[in-house]
């Protein structure tokens, strides 16, 4: 199981493809690292100040494991914030997706509680309100993806006067992030990978789009298919999704018997982060080996999807084949 960061307030959001069972993340629950809530009490938001701010001693170029000096003195009672190396992507506001390395240590010891870096796999958070402590909700935006970013948080926006004991922070602790920002997702991402001919005409064809607007879904008149199918509509050039890999997403779900949409991230203007073991089989075995960055079709089977038992309240109904356009965004 992979070590939950210390960060997190609760668990990937599931999406309504989630399958039966305990929704909650195995990977989550089981690894024995604390979930502390975002925040203890509601707080106001923070003066944004420029320091002070410990020295990067090394690993110094983005990407690097940084290591950084013990606090002197006083820390801000301010969040203080820096961006070490400027970044040129896409501006980050909150309630924005951030994929992302990091180093959190303790201001007054120096002591690190938690890195990103050693697990090699990135955080994927999303900038809300209880998803995150609020020194990164308020101390990334306006950032750039691609940018280094040191920040000082007090407790006031970090975990409050309670501490978080498993970790060794005390109520009165300010805590020191140094943050890679890798990227950064809002709703209006899509995939940026190369097209792939669409040349079977008994497939749906999905539409190429990338300007963050739904993709066009065409199904053909005749029998769906009886075995899964996922293809590349866009072929990106990332790392291959594994299949107990947590995924951020853009989708739409359109049924094969009308092609009407059920279901999708568009219409909502809100992306879905989830892990594989956490949705349908149709869902979980089209995906896995597909690349971050791609567009894929992915027509699912009733076998593999949810058979003789829709979710309540859905258009879905008994034995419906269902048709899907996803967009891997990023995976971790």
């Amino acid at each position: 199981m992979r070590r939950r960061s210390l960060l997190l307030a609760v668990p990937a959001g599931l999406v309504t493809l989630a399958g039966c069972g305990d929704d909650k993340s195995d990977d989550a629950e089981s690894s024995g690292s604390p979930s502390p809530s975002a925040s203890v009490s509601e707080a106001p938001p923070p003066k944004i100040v420029d320091g002070p701010l410990p020295g990067i001693t090394a690993g110094k170029k983005f990407g690097e494991k940084p290591t950084v000096a013990k606090g002197s003195g006083e820390p801000s009672k301010n969040l203080a914030v820096k961006t070490v190396i400027a970044g040129s992507g896409r501006t980050i506001a909150e309630n924005d997706y951030v994929q992302a390395n990091y180093l959190g240590q303790i201001w007054s010891s120096g002591k690190v509680f938690d890195n990103s870096y050693d697990r090699k796999t990135p955080l994927l958070i999303q900038l809300a309100k209880g998803s995150i402590i609020d020194g990164w909700r308020y101390g990334l935006a306006g950032k750039k993806a691609g940018s280094r970013v040191e920040m000082a948080v007090p407790p006031t926006w970090g975990y409050g006067k309670e501490g978080n004991k498993q970790a060794g922070i005390e109520g009165t602790d300010t805590l020191v992030f140094v943050i890679d920002v890798e990227d950064a997702f809002n709703a209006k991402s899509s995939a940026k990978g190369k097209k792939v001919t669409q040349d079977d005409a008994a497939l749906p064809r999905v539409g190429t789009a990338t300007d963050g607007s739904a993709p066009s879904i065409d199904v053909p008149k005749g029998k769906a298919p009886t075995k899964l199918v996922a293809e590349y509509v866009l072929e990106g050039d990332g790392d291959e999704v594994k299949a107990d890999s947590t995924l951020l997403v853009q989708y739409k779900g359109v049924l094969w018997e009308d092609g009407k949409e059920f279901d999708s991230t568009y219409s909502r203007d809100q992306l879905a982060s989830f892990s594989l073991q956490q949705v349908v089989k149709g869902w979980a075995q089209g995906l896995t080996g597909k690349k971050v960055g791609s567009r894929v079709l992915v027509v699912v089977p009733p076998k593999l999807g949810y058979g003789d038992n829709p979710p309540s309240g859905s258009s879905i109904k008994k034995d419906s084949t269902l048709v899907f356009t996803v967009d891997i965004l990023a995976k971790m």
